[in-house]
């Protein structure tokens, strides 16, 4: 199987100091590229060094909503210069976290809306944090959209059936991760199975969120092998189709990092 997690913080505490050997077990396990997730304005310059020393790592670069009063982005500018790179393949995280309220729900809103402009200035894709925000996520996603077409993802998808479809019907595709594998997420899996795998893309959050049977370990790119295995149960197939269909869909999402899943593995 060939797997792509589209979501950990490789600079994050748990990973950062060890990423040679994360990247070497995620190899092994069949994960032929790793998106790693910038969340503040000094990370942009740490992810991308990371992309460039591992030829199996890419990046996205953006500020978490939990940032978004200190740091919260009011000009896209600077974010559409730092994503020329050609390792950066995505624009955030961003988007709105009413769970904490650690930024002004104000900033947050703003900062997200920026960063939808640098998604569709850049032609890459939006990966949006969403959370206790459905509403207002959804609201701003309908809105921008009309001002005018870009691409993105619901990162982390676990909200209920009606907002899954409704981001599906916006375009956007959504990242599943270890939540799914819980043994209290039977309505997310309820939903996963309702919604087309063809919009779904594997993630892992490293080195948040592991999945059974790694619950209370640092989770690692190489546990998403966990994740597809539970996908595929949820939708009644074998983990090679879902290993297939959930990369031809980070091919067509990330196209900057499609031609990277060609190359041989390290």
């Amino acid at each position: 199987m060939i797997l792509v997690d589209s979501h950990c913080h490789l600079d994050f505490p748990g990973l950062a100091g060890r990423v040679e050997e994360v990247l070497a077990r995620a190899r092994a396990a069949g994960v032929r590229l790793v998106v790693t997730i910038a969340t503040t304005r000094a990370g942009w310059d740490v992810a991308r060094e990371l992309a460039e020393r591992h030829p199996e790592v890419v990046c996205a670069l953006g500020i978490h909503p939990h940032n978004a009063s200190r740091e919260g982005l009011r000009d896209a500018a600077p974010l559409v210069e730092a994503a020329r790179h050609p390792r950066v393949v995505a624009i955030g995280e961003a988007g709105l976290d009413y769970h904490y309220d650690h930024a002004a729900r104000t900033d947050q809103a703003r900062n997200f809306r920026v960063h939808i402009e640098a998604a569709r200035e850049t032609g890459l894709p939006v990966v949006v944090h969403t959370r206790d925000a459905d509403a207002d996520t959804l609201a701003i996603l309908e809105e921008e959209m009309r001002i005018g077409p870009f691409t993105g993802e619901i990162h982390c998808y676990s909200h209920e059936l009606a907002f899954g479809r409704r981001a599906v019907e916006l375009g956007l595709f959504l990242g599943i991760g270890g939540i799914l594998t819980f043994r209290r997420s039977e309505s997310l899996r309820r939903a996963v199975a309702a919604l087309p795998l063809e919009r779904m893309l594997l993630e892992t959050d490293a080195p948040y969120l592991a999945p059974v049977p790694h619950r209370g370990k640092t989770n690692e790119p190489a546990f998403l092998v966990e994740t597809a295995r539970v996908l595929a149960a949820v939708k009644g197939l074998d983990p090679e189709t879902v290993a297939r269909t959930t990369t031809a869909a980070f091919a067509h999402l990330f196209g900057r990092a499609a031609p990277l899943l060609d190359e041989p593995c390290g």
